[in-house]
């Protein structure tokens, strides 16, 4: 299967609209969905070939530009995340619109964009959720609670933005919570998903998040 990523505009609760990188598959039924939550950087050239990888497995992909309000960093990434929520949900809702979505997506985040791994099935609509080192993601653990869709959570042992209490907070939650899988490489620094960061960028881990990810959609193809 081949890709085409084509810049799209998506209209916003709030008025206005901000722009999304949207890869279609070439199919002739219906698929789920992956929308990306972008690290600080935005919708780059790393997160438009991730998106890429996706439809030419067959899916569809989002990367809507999370940063359309205010340039990061916000003085509250709580508060720019949380306004970032209304944003993941209009993106949810404009794939409702594309005739080849078969109504179920994942989220998937990185860095910046991890806790929407969380936030999207707890309260956006999202049908599952994956994090790729995720960042502030201690403020959101509690938000587990009552979430009974999948949930993936990666890192790698040597994030500085994710410390030993916060993934000794998340390593356990798997014995109590099924739905939730948590992953930490040793020696996997943060930022291993981007390959334009040479410092960072883990192939093996790389490859890992991905075969993490598609095996999820595939669980989200409704049989006919």
């Amino acid at each position: 299967m081949s890709a085409s990523g084509d810049a799209i505009k998506i209209r916003s609760r709030e008025g206005g609209g901000f722009a999304c990188y949207l890869a279609m598959p070439r199919t002739d039924t219906q698929v789920p969905a992956v929308v990306l939550a972008s690290t600080v950087r935005g919708v780059d050239a790393d997160l438009r070939a991730i998106a890429d990888e996706f439809a030419a497995n067959g899916f569809i992909a989002a990367a809507p530009d999370l940063f359309w309000r205010s340039t990061p960093p916000s003085p509250s990434r709580v508060e720019q995340i949380r306004s970032g929520e209304g944003d993941m949900a209009d993106a949810l809702a404009h794939l409702g619109a594309v005739g080849a979505f078969n109504g179920r997506a994942a989220v998937m985040g990185f860095c910046y964009g991890g806790p929407y791994a969380i936030l999207g099935p707890k309260r956006l609509g999202y049908a599952a959720g994956i994090s790729c080192h995720g960042t502030q993601m201690l403020d959101y653990i509690h938000e587990l609670d009552g979430v009974e869709d999948p949930v993936c959570v990666i890192w790698g042992d040597r994030d500085h933005l994710a410390p030993a209490e916060v993934l000794d907070a998340y390593r356990d939650i798997p014995a109590r919570m099924k739905n939730v899988e948590v992953h930490i490489f040793p020696g996997v620094l943060h930022g291993y998903m981007m390959s334009r960061n040479p410092k960072a960028f883990d192939q093996v881990t790389r490859d890992f998040s991905m075969e993490r990810a598609l095996a999820i959609l595939r669980r989200l193809v409704i049989q006919a």
